[in-house]
């Protein structure tokens, strides 16, 4: 446990040297913590206070409470509507009879904390991945040239050093660069995954869960249902059945109310926005990363954009020379090197390829 709030704490760090971007950090750093945290709050409230009070006659009450909790609650779906206290006691909550009215039994809620902290791991395998295949390669080369201040000759030291490795590796680093693109759709495929996951988990609810609650204020107050008491009910009926005194099978009809309910319907509609914009600004993102792929002028302004004060002669220089793979490589040392060196190491490389092409 003490692992797990460690590495919640490593998330929270800025790091260092940026080895992806900020739509991958939304994905292994915001949704992770995010998840964890709504887990940690489900748990504490399951586990340290009291997540159903059940009401029946004749049955200890906390008897009746471990069955219910156990065994699931149920509501009729169609008696969601009406007035409160003419018509029904609570949204889904009416007498009903067995084989003719629909009943849905509700078992996730004792689930929640698990799904969320497993979703959580799901969101951080990417980002594994990447690390482990990465294998600290940017922060090889940076070479602690993201501090502005570095004296002369270790400066003069370490721009030798990355000329001459970008010179021996030149079209040898698509395959480095690959590997995150490929991370890239693995952050898309989860993201989209876990919707179908949640939606299946909920019984085919999550897919318009947060649509359904925003339509919800717009209907009639006599006519509309509220989605979040259709999915997360705060009052089901639950039957417990014994044995009477001559052994007949006796039916206990109970009220329960399930205070955990209130955190979990919030927790959804938060999860439905978040995971909607998380998807699209994925898909967004792996459609900009295959202009990027085919376009190389688009990599050249890109490239310009991380070296503004270099001459754009340069610039071009190393665009027309370098693959996808050099590139990216490149790219991401603009993102980590102070601006003043880079713009150097951009001069000494272009000078070098150009010397390079002419023999």
């Amino acid at each position: 446990m003490f692992d797990v709030f460690g590495s919640v704490k490593g998330l929270l760090k800025i790091d260092v040297v940026c080895i992806d971007n900020n739509v991958f950090r939304l994905h292994y750093k915001a949704t992770v913590i995010i998840l964890i945290a709504f887990s940690l709050l489900v748990t504490s409230r399951q586990y340290i206070g009291d997540p159903i009070d059940c009401i029946v006659d004749e049955i200890p009450l906390n008897v009746m409470d471990t069955y219910c909790w156990i065994y699931s609650t149920f509501t009729i779906p169609n008696r969601l509507t009406g007035r409160v206290g003419l018509d029904i006691v609570q949204p889904g909550v009416a007498s009903h009879v067995d084989g003719t009215d629909e009943v849905k039994y509700h078992k996730y809620y004792q689930w929640v904390c698990f799904a969320l902290f497993f979703q959580a791991m799901l969101f951080y395998v990417p980002r594994y991945l990447w690390k482990t295949w990465e294998g600290g390669r940017i922060k090889m080369l940076v070479l602690d040239l993201n501090y502005p201040i570095v004296s002369e000759d270790c400066k003069t030291d370490r721009k030798r050093l990355l000329v001459d490795y970008f010179i021996t590796n030149l079209h040898m680093q698509n395959f480095y660069a690959f590997r995150f693109f490929i991370c890239e759709v693995l952050n898309f495929v989860n993201v989209v995954g876990q919707i179908f996951f949640m939606d299946y988990f909920l019984d085919g609810e999550f897919s318009t869960y947060g649509r359904d609650v925003l339509s919800f204020t717009e209907m009639e107050p006599e006519e509309r249902e509220d989605p979040m008491s259709r999915v997360f009910p705060k009052v089901t009926k639950c039957t417990f059945h014994k044995y009477g005194p001559s052994g007949s099978v006796q039916k206990f009809d109970g009220l329960c109310v399930l205070p955990l309910n209130i955190v979990n319907e919030k927790i959804y509609v938060f999860l439905w926005f978040w995971f909607v914009f998380l998807s699209v600004l994925s898909g967004l993102s792996l459609i900009y990363r295959l202009v990027v792929i085919f376009m190389p002028k688009v990599r050249l302004y890109l490239l310009r954009g991380k070296c503004k004060i270099a001459p754009q002669k340069e610039v071009e220089i190393i665009n027309t020379r370098c693959e996808i793979g050099d590139w990216y490589v490149l790219y991401q040392m603009g993102k980590n090197i102070d601006p003043l060196i880079f713009r150097e190491i951009i001069s000494d490389l272009s000078k070098k390829l150009e010397g390079k092409e002419t023999v």
